[in-house]
């Protein structure tokens, strides 16, 4: 490990001792515990003593619990990069920042998978060093910048990538924002990057005490000059890729050019081969694979591919999948079909009221939002979470996020005004993933030290998804995702009462069916909440106010961590084209007519 600091001064030597004696302690309890998602972060320009900023680091030391390394970079003693690492490939040359001997010139911090490096490297001659995924990215911007390497990759990352000849550093993201990114950067250049903004509220600098902190936008790359000062000023910010756009990498995909047309019969095949192969690739790991399974339609789906193609490939571990809920809840009930039917070895998760409840500061913490329904759902994927770390030895985790959105699968798109604006609508969610269902995806994972795989979300399964006309799109007799379910009828991987079980909202459907989790949530909160305190919510909190006692609740314990940070969720996450008060399906009269016949 390099030094920190050529020159540190009396104090930042002392504070030196004390904080690699400190990495000392973590490195040996990392792998004394022998447990395999990764962090990044970096800094540039910093004004601070390295040692005293790489603290800041240590937040998000559950990214990766297996091992870390603090760098700074030769020749720019003011930048570092800091990574955790999760051993999912290459156990034995996979820490970062990874550097290789024909680009010594080139650092890069990376977070993600990246599926078709095998077949870039086929394509264009890449001589690999290591067996890392993420080294083709080196190789992609040496042979042609970074444009295209952003655009060549499948997969989900974020990076930083440092070139000293050139001195530039890019920031990337991939499509959905599968994988966190935050950025601050000062008026004087200060560059502070992180895989969670936690690692950042509490970086010093001498021109700012309270720097915005922002998430990375998906979908794009952002190019930075590099000053001899080892600070930084931003030159552009590039969209490279928009979910309706087939991907540049097809041109390398495994599953050849799919038939034309819009037949029912031919969309429904291609259908089926794009997620068979978008589950497949995503086999790619050297440690245990699990499931995530509530029993509704897209981890059903999910875990039943995911089975059939790891018997094909003939590997030895039976499938773990992993369901939570109360006693007799509807999801735990509908998993339980499911795994009999597929045959995976199936954990049961019983969830506790007053558990539940005591997990939400913890909760909120590892999320960095207050949105109402996120928070509902992130409880109980937080304590599966949690289950699997502490009792199994699944590590890389699939799971069914990305469906919704995609193939419209919430229940007030029945109430759509036309099947064009349904269209609008799903990409719009897509587009803001990386805020709701995505963020609570992998911070509930990553917070246990788990990679999440979310394979409805691969660049060519939804960009030809939305590619089909959209008519062809929309709920079809009073049934939401009928294309999706109607793809799959003839294929017997599910039981037919779970591919056209209705929708239920995770947060619902883990609860009864007489009493949903909300109103559970509802009713401790009232207790918590004076009324008075929600009617100046406003005044407190003028933006995004709390409407109701649970979201002012939510929202208390968000600004006690991240205070005057609130601008991190633009929105509230609710439903359209209905009269909702609350972003619970359960609430909507669809909803309710339904579970009544």
């Amino acid at each position: 490990m390099s030094s920190l600091s050529t020159r540190p001064s009396i104090k930042c030597q002392l504070l030196l001792v004390m904080f690699v004696s400190l990495l000392n302690r973590f490195s040996t309890c990392a792998y004394n515990n022998s447990l395999t998602m990764c962090g990044i972060w970096a800094l540039f320009g910093s004004d601070e003593c390295l040692s005293v900023q790489c603290l800041s680091a240590m937040k998000i030391a559950h990214r990766g619990p297996d091992a870390f390394r603090f760098e700074n970079v030769n020749g720019f003693t003011n930048c570092c990069f800091g990574f955790h690492r999760l051993a999912v490939v290459d156990q034995l040359y996979g820490m970062q920042p990874i550097r290789v001997k024909k680009f010594p010139y080139l650092w890069l911090c990376y977070n993600g998978e990246i599926y078709n490096f095998k077949q870039l490297q086929k394509q264009f001659g890449f001589e690999y060093q290591t067996l890392v995924d993420g080294e083709v990215i080196l190789h992609l911007y040496n042979r042609g910048g970074i444009e295209q390497t952003a655009s060549m990759l499948d997969g989900v990352f974020a990076f930083i990538l440092l070139d000293t000849a050139n001195r530039k550093v890019f920031l990337a993201r991939d499509t959905y924002g599968v994988r966190p990114l935050f950025k601050v950067l000062t008026d004087d250049g200060f560059l502070g990057v992180c895989s969670e903004a936690k690692g950042l509220i509490n970086l010093k600098h001498s021109t700012s005490l309270c720097s915005k902190v922002e998430p990375f936008l998906p979908g794009h790359y952002e190019v930075l000059d590099l000053k001899p000062s080892g600070k930084v000023a931003s030159v552009e910010l590039v969209k490279f890729h928009s979910c309706k756009d087939e991907p540049l990498h097809v041109a390398c995909d495994t599953v050849e050019a799919l038939p034309p047309g819009f037949d029912l019969e031919t969309v429904k095949s291609n259908i089926r081969i794009l997620f068979e192969n978008a589950v497949r690739k995503r086999l790619m790991a050297h440690r245990r694979i699990g499931c995530l399974l509530s029993g509704g339609l897209d981890s059903s789906l999910v875990a039943a591919v995911l089975l059939k193609l790891m018997k094909e490939i003939n590997i030895s571990y039976p499938l773990q999948t992993f369901a939570i809920g109360m006693e007799n809840s509807p999801d735990l009930l509908a998993a339980k079909k499911v795994a009999a039917h597929i045959g995976s070895e199936h954990h049961e998760v019983i969830l506790n009221t007053e558990e539940g409840i005591q997990a939400i500061e913890e909760v909120i913490f590892s999320l960095e939002t207050y949105d109402i329904t996120t928070i509902r759902a992130s409880i109980g994927m937080y304590l599966v979470s949690k289950y699997i770390r502490k009792k199994t030895d699944s590590v890389v985790i699939f799971s069914g996020e990305g469906s919704d959105e995609l193939t419209q699968g919430y229940i007030y798109f029945h109430k759509a005004p036309s099947p064009e604006e349904a269209a609008e609508e799903s990409e719009r969610l897509l587009k803001e993933l990386y805020l709701f269902d995505v963020l609570r995806a992998d911070r509930t994972t990553a917070a246990h030290g788990l990679e999440l795989r979310v394979p409805f979300l691969d660049h060519r399964f939804t960009s030809y998804y939305l590619s089909l006309p959209a008519e062809l799109r929309i709920p079809k007799n009073g049934i939401e995702k009928y294309l999706l379910r109607l793809s799959f009828e003839d294929s017997n991987l599910l039981p037919k009462e779970i591919l056209w079980r209705p929708k239920e909202a995770f947060s619902d459907g883990m609860a009864s069916v007489k009493k949903s989790w909300f109103s559970i949530l509802q009713d401790y909160i009232d207790q918590q909440v004076d009324d008075l305190l929600l009617e100046k919510a406003a005044e407190k909190y003028p933006f995004n106010p709390p409407k109701t006692k649970e979201s002012y609740y939510y929202r208390q314990i968000f600004e006690k961590h991240y205070s005057g940070r609130s601008s991190w969720l633009p929105h509230y996450w609710m439903p359209r084209w209905v009269k909702a008060t609350d972003p619970s399906a359960r609430t909507l009269k669809h909803y309710k007519s339904a579970t009544q016949e």
